[in-house]
C-alpha cells in the first residue's frame, strides 16, 4: 500500500493506494499516530484503493474517533466494493462518505 500526504492548514489528506489489510494497516495506524495533531479536517481519499479488510475498518474506526473530538472525517472516491463493505459492516452509518 501506499501512503501519500497532503496538508494544507489544519486539513490533511491522505490519499491511499493499494490494499489496507492486516499487513497495511500498522502503517497507515502509524501515519495517523504522528500526522493527526492539530488536524480538523480528515479525508481519506481512496480512489486508489482496492481492498479494505476487517483491520483497516478498524483503523477508520479508531481515527474516526478521533477527529469526533477534534474535527470531521470523510471518506471520498470508495469504489463499489468498499462503499458495499461500508453498508454491510454498517460502517456507512457511522463514516461520511462522498
Amino acid at each position: 500500500m501506499n501512503i501519500e500526504q497532503k496538508k494544507d492548514g489544519k486539513a490533511l489528506v491522505l490519499t491511499l493506494a493499494g490494499r489496507l489489510d492486516t499487513v497495511t494497516s500498522p502503517e497507515l495506524e502509524a501515519v495517523l499516530k504522528d500526522a493527526l495533531a492539530g488536524v480538523e479536517e480528515l479525508t481519506f481519499d481512496f480512489e486508489k484503493l482496492d481492498y479494505i479488510s476487517s483491520a483497516g475498518l478498524r483503523v477508520l474506526l479508531s481515527a474516526q474517533k478521533t477527529m469526533n473530538r477534534q474535527g470531521s472525517m470523510k471518506v471520498i472516491h470508495a469504489n463499489e466494493m468498499i462503499r458495499e463493505i461500508f453498508d454491510v459492516t454498517g460502517f456507512a452509518d457511522i463514516l461520511t462518505v462522498e
